[in-house]
């Protein structure tokens, strides 16, 4: 069971963890997952967040998701969460403590939820004042739904949304 939601200062290790998280996943599933990115706010220099590497990686579709679950758990992915309700994101799975620990969400590659993820996350890099917005959002909600991981996420979402309308109005 998840603890409560902290919020930590940027750790510029958190790249670093990414790359070499990726070439483990690369190496056992890289047959079935066309490509991998680091993603949320461990992604955005600079930006506080939970001390979890979010990871995307990208399959064909929900045979091949399923068919990297009992891979992944062989190196340590053990929490599945199915995502039901999204038909472009398969699965979410962590491996380590949540601090500092990894999820690997498997998506559809080149979806909607693809593309919208990686805008977020481009955009925050490029917005430096945004991003600011989102860490103070973020530590605020962090304090207000510390016990209840649901609710943290839940209430991000408005901001969220309103930046991926902001940037994509933006040129390429």
């Amino acid at each position: 069971m998840p603890g409560p939601v902290v919020i930590v200062p940027y750790d510029a290790n958190w790249p670093h963890l990414f790359t070499e998280e990726k070439i483990c996943v690369l190496g056992v599933v890289g047959r079935l997952v066309l490509d991998v990115e680091h993603i949320g706010s461990t992604a955005v220099s600079g930006l506080a967040a939970k001390p979890i590497v979010d990871m995307m990686a990208g399959v064909q579709g929900s045979s091949e998701a399923d068919e990297c679950l009992p891979i992944l758990a062989g190196i340590g992915y053990t929490s599945v969460f199915r995502e039901p309700e999204n038909k472009e994101w398969f699965y979410c799975l962590g491996k380590g403590p949540h601090s500092v620990g990894y999820h690997l969400h498997l998506v559809k590659y080149r979806s909607e939820h693809w593309k919208r993820e990686l805008l977020f996350r481009d955009y925050l890099r490029k917005h430096s004042d945004m991003a600011q917005r989102y860490q103070e959002l973020k530590i605020r909600m962090a304090q207000e739904h510390r016990l209840d991981r649901e609710a943290y996420t839940e209430s991000k979402t408005q901001f969220i949304e309103s930046v991926l309308r902001q940037a994509e109005k933006e040129p390429p």
